[in-house]
C-alpha cells in the first residue's frame, strides 16, 4: 500500500513589521534639557560677573572719593604752610609788603627806562598790577603821576607788562591810551585819581619797583 505522504508545509507567521521604538521625543527632550541647563549656568556666571563688577565699581569709586577727599586736605595744608612761610619772610628796609610781593616807591624821578634800570638793579622791575586789590594797593601809596611797567614800545597798541604777559585787567583814564602825536609808549598811574594813562618814556616820573618775597 502505496504510502500516501501528505506534505505538510510550515506556513511561516507573515513577518510583521517590526515596530521601531521613536527616539526624537526623547532626544528632543534631552537637547531641550540642555540648552535649559546651560542657559541658567550662562544667566548664573552673568549674574556672577555683573555682582563682581559691581562690587568692583563700588570699591574704585570709594577709592577715588578717597583719593579726593585726600587731594582736598592736602592742598589745604600746603596752602596753610604757604602762608605761614610767606608771614616769616619780610621785605627789605623801606619795602612795602604785600601778598607775596614786595613794592618800593622811588624817592627819586626819571625816565621810564632808566626807571627799569633802577628795578632791576635791585633784583626786582616796574611794577606789574594784576589783580583789583594790587590796583588798589599801588594807589594807597602813590601820591602823584607814577611809572609802572606796561608800554606798548615793542609794537604800537600791543601794550604788555614787563614779565611779558598781555594787557588784560586795565584802569585807563577816559580816551586812554591816546598815544598823543605818536610817542607815547610808557604807562603811568595817578592820572586823574587812581586811573593810567600813557606817557612819553623820555619823561621825568617817580615808579613802583616790585620783587617776589
Amino acid at each position: 500500500m502505496e504510502e500516501i505522504y501528505v506534505n505538510e508545509c510550515y506556513v511561516k507567521p507573515a513577518n510583521k513589521p517590526s515596530i521601531k521604538k521613536t527616539t526624537a521625543p526623547r532626544s528632543y527632550k534631552r537637547s531641550f534639557y540642555l540648552v535649559v541647563i546651560l542657559s541658567l549656568g550662562l544667566l548664573a556666571g552673568l549674574l556672577t560677573l555683573a555682582f563682581y563688577l559691581s562690587n568692583q565699581l563700588s570699591s574704585m569709586t570709594e577709592e577715588r572719593d578717597l583719593l579726593k577727599a585726600n587731594l582736598t586736605e592736602m592742598t589745604k595744608e600746603l596752602e596753610r604752610l604757604q602762608s605761614l612761610f610767606n608771614q616769616k619772610k619780610t621785605c627789605p628796609t623801606g619795602w612795602r609788603k604785600f601778598s607775596c610781593s614786595c613794592y618800593l616807591l622811588s624817592e627819586n624821578s626819571g625816565s621810564w627806562q632808566s626807571a627799569r634800570k633802577h628795578c632791576t638793579d635791585q633784583g626786582a622791575d616796574l611794577v606789574v598790577i594784576d589783580s583789583p586789590e594790587e590796583q588798589n594797593f599801588i594807589a594807597s601809596f602813590t601820591q602823584k603821576e607814577t611809572w609802572i611797567g606796561l608800554s606798548d614800545i615793542e609794537q604800537e597798541g600791543t601794550w604788555k607788562w614787563v614779565d611779558g604777559t598781555p594787557l588784560t585787567l586795565q584802569y585807563w583814564a577816559s580816551l586812554q591810551p591816546d598815544n598823543l602825536l605818536f610817542r607815547e609808549d610808557c604807562a603811568h598811574i595817578r592820572y586823574q585819581e587812581t586811573s593810567w594813562n600813557d606817557e612819553r618814556c623820555e619823561n621825568s616820573l617817580q615808579w613802583v619797583c616790585e620783587k617776589l618775597l
